[in-house]
């Protein structure tokens, strides 16, 4: 029976406008047929208890007289949608299963249970609605919202421009807000290298370690820098604006605090908050879809750490290597390692005195790394293929096209310049790793360019 439920859905997969398929609470069943058979979760129906998948679509396309998508168009990064415990950052056409609109959202996990996708088919103003599969994501780390893809089967006749969400199957769609879809049309990957960095927030000011960040990614090959914005300081504000007129960093609000309670930790049970850490799962996710077509590869990690190469020179020349190598990889894992901002080294011989005027963190002072724990786990961030990747957490990709590999640290590791972790550790059991210095030349002259610019 449960194997005929599973083949009409797959059989029916291109009829939805014909046929409505019944949800069935087979959580457990289901989940076990599709370790099995290897489906594609959106190939399934299913009513988990915190997970909805399949996209069961709703037999009327109602044309609606007179009203050509008139729906104002959204135009904020974060969208509440009235009543519903549900809010929207953005939608993405993604056919590489099956021609759906992925909308990227945040939900309540346990409140959030019908969801309708209302499309509008131009020229003729047709509206097309199907129920959403609400799919959220498992690492929300025990709190109660969480990241959430909401999953739109689109209509065969059109290839729509725009998606409202509700609530309800019927009513008015001018009383919606509409999306615009984006990746309707892929680009040609003008850019290689793209850092998406996790939300900016706590009235960041930490303006020094920023700047050489910036101009350590510039150097190993970034092209782009996406920051989700929350606050800064009015300096952060100044050393921002440089690069935007530069065109390195493109700025994505992120006004979360207005929409939900907020942690700055990672775990419910450190703070009993809405969301955990500004949303940041939510803001990774979207970055990987913003940039799926304009960049070859996407870095996921934050503004403190640098995946610091230790044999090439930079990222294209490590990452040719990396490919090579590992022919069926999409997802590259760098391992962490703590530079303790506390413990200091000399830099007299750069002749960088002018940088203690500026606030914030001078990583050449830090090259010192403590050593792996025994039995602990040390976390990884990642350099992407975006087109392979469907769902990513902080520290591992959730769900993929394409293998994970574990990059040895003599390739690369990430330089984490921050709290000690081992802060009782004598200087002379942490590692002296000079890795950094390597840049030391260029670092310096670009660091001096941006605060010539910016702060002196």
């Amino acid at each position: 029976m449960f194997l005929q439920i599973l083949q009409r859905t797959t059989s029916h997969e291109q009829t939805f406008n014909s046929y409505f398929l019944y949800q069935v609470c087979l959580s457990e069943v289901l989940e076990k047929i599709q370790l099995h058979l290897h489906l594609n979760p959106s190939e399934m129906l299913c009513c988990k208890r915190k997970s909805y998948y399949g996209h069961s679509l709703l037999p009327n396309i109602t044309p609606q007289e007179g009203n050509l998508c008139r729906g104002e168009l959204a135009s904020n990064t974060i969208t509440a949608i009235k009543g519903t415990r549900t809010f929207i950052i953005a939608p993405y056409f993604d056919n590489r299963k099956s021609k759906i609109t992925r909308v990227i959202g945040i939900v309540h996990h346990e409140k959030v249970k019908d969801l309708f996708c209302w499309f509008c088919c131009q020229p003729d103003g047709e509206i097309y609605v199907s129920t959403a599969a609400i799919d959220v994501h498992s690492d929300r780390f025990g709190f109660p919202y969480g990241a959430a893809d909401l999953l739109c089967s689109e209509p065969q006749n059109c290839d729509p421009n725009f998606v409202s969400i509700s609530w309800e199957p019927k009513g008015n769609i001018d009383q919606l807000p509409r999306f615009e879809i984006k990746n309707r049309k892929p680009e040609t990957l003008p850019i290689e290298f793209t850092v998406c960095l996790s939300p900016m927030f706590g009235n960041y000011s930490n303006v020094l370690q920023f700047i050489q960040a910036m101009e350590m990614y510039k150097i190993l090959g970034a092209q782009k820098v996406i920051i989700y914005k929350n606050s800064c300081s009015q300096l952060m504000e100044k050393a921002l604006e440089f690069y935007i007129a530069e065109g390195t960093i493109e700025i994505i609000p992120w006004p979360i605090t207005s929409y939900l309670n907020v942690s700055s930790r990672w775990h419910f049970s450190m703070d009993t908050k809405d969301i955990g850490y500004y949303g940041q799962i939510t803001a990774l996710n979207d970055c990987v879809y913003r940039n799926m077509y304009k960049s070859k590869f996407v870095l996921l990690n934050d503004i403190d750490e640098i995946i610091l190469p230790m044999k090439h020179p930079d990222w294209k020349i490590m990452m040719s290597g990396l490919q090579e190598q590992n022919p069926g990889a999409g997802i590259f894992l760098f391992e962490s390692h703590v530079f303790p901002k506390t413990v200091y080294a000399s830099t007299d011989i750069f002749n960088i005195t002018s940088w203690n005027a500026v606030p914030g963190v001078n990583i050449l002072q830090h090259i010192h790394r403590e050593p792996n724990r025994k039995n602990v786990f040390n976390p990884k961030k990642m350099i992407v293929d975006p087109r392979k990747v469907v769902q990513t957490s902080v520290h591992s990709v959730l769900h993929a096209y394409a293998d994970s590999v574990n990059v040895p640290i003599d390739i690369a590791l990430i330089y984490h310049c921050r709290e000690a972790l081992q802060g009782k550790l004598p200087r002379e059991s942490l590692i002296r790793d000079t890795t950094i210095w390597r840049y030391n030349s260029s670092l310096i002259m670009n660091v001096n360019k941006v605060l010539q610019k910016t702060v002196f």
